[in-house]
């Protein structure tokens, strides 16, 4: 029983004395709090702009929410111009379709030809463009301020089962992964004498020479992530003996549970129709 308990004690100070490429401090408070708050204020979040609607509510959650903590984080320039380049597509067509095609809408703004732009459809296109920046814009802090790597511990850690974290970190990464491969088999191609530039129909035929490799590179290394796995021993049963794990405190678990009431009591209202 000492033994085990001199273990025990003795698990926080392997996690402070771990190499730093286990768990390097993030450079700002928010980079370092716990990857599950960070998570839980993105969730809520979107959520909460959903239920809000209007302009008036996204807008004061996102500016709470999501700007003022992207400005201590030093992450606001990369946040603005992420989330724009993700909520743009949807926003064009949810602008356009709820401009020209809002049905019931009388106050008419300008035509073309047999279409015609109303202001009630302006209006709910801008508060559908609301909750996408809301959206995009909790995902994409998220994104900025937390490591795949250290979410996947800190939910296996609380009781997670292994392959679950596993999956959440492989789709996080998937994306990241595949266009680095790509940027790294254009600039071979290139070495090579392929062209990837001028007319548009250069640009065209460029096009297979780097999917195909980026699309076989894939998945050759998902096979060898798998085999690097079972060599590994991820598939034994029983829970992992964790070195390190993220840091998390009292203040932070209380507050996860007052966004998770928040967001509860704000849908209560919702249904109940006590917001306009």
């Amino acid at each position: 029983m000492a033994g085990s308990a001199r273990l025990s004690d003795a698990a926080p100070a392997i996690g402070r004395g771990a190499p730093d490429f286990l768990g390097r401090p993030g450079p700002s408070a928010v980079h370092r709090l716990n990857p599950l708050t960070k998570a839980t204020l993105a969730i809520v979040t979107a959520v909460a702009a959903v239920v809000l609607g209007g302009l008036i509510g996204p807008a004061l959650l996102v500016s709470v929410a999501v700007v003022l903590p992207a400005m201590a984080a030093g992450v606001i320039g990369q946040l603005g111009r992420l989330t724009v380049l993700l909520a743009l597509p949807i926003a064009v067509s949810a602008l356009l379709i709820n401009l020209f095609f809002f049905p019931g809408g009388t106050t008419v703004l300008f035509q073309i030809g047999p279409i015609t732009a109303t202001a009630e459809g302006l209006a709910f296109s801008l508060e559908i463009l609301a909750r996408i920046l809301a959206l995009s814009g909790a995902v994409t802090l998220f994104y900025l301020t937390t490591r795949p790597s250290d979410l996947v511990i800190d939910l296996e850690r609380r009781g997670v089962s292994a392959r679950i974290a596993f999956v959440a970190n492989a789709s996080v990464q998937t994306v990241p992964a595949m266009v680095e491969r790509a940027g790294q088999i254009t600039a071979a191609q290139r070495a090579r004498g392929l062209d990837t530039e001028g007319s548009v129909w250069r640009r065209i035929r460029g096009i297979l020479p780097i999917v195909g490799p980026v699309i076989l590179g894939s998945i050759a290394e998902v096979e060898e992530r798998t085999m690097a796995l079972e060599a590994r021993g991820f598939g034994r049963p029983g829970r992992r003996t964790l070195l390190w794990w993220p840091a998390d405190s009292r203040a932070q678990s209380v507050a996860r549970w007052a966004l998770v009431l928040a967001l509860v009591g704000l849908i209560v209202a919702r249904l109940a129709g006590w917001l306009p």
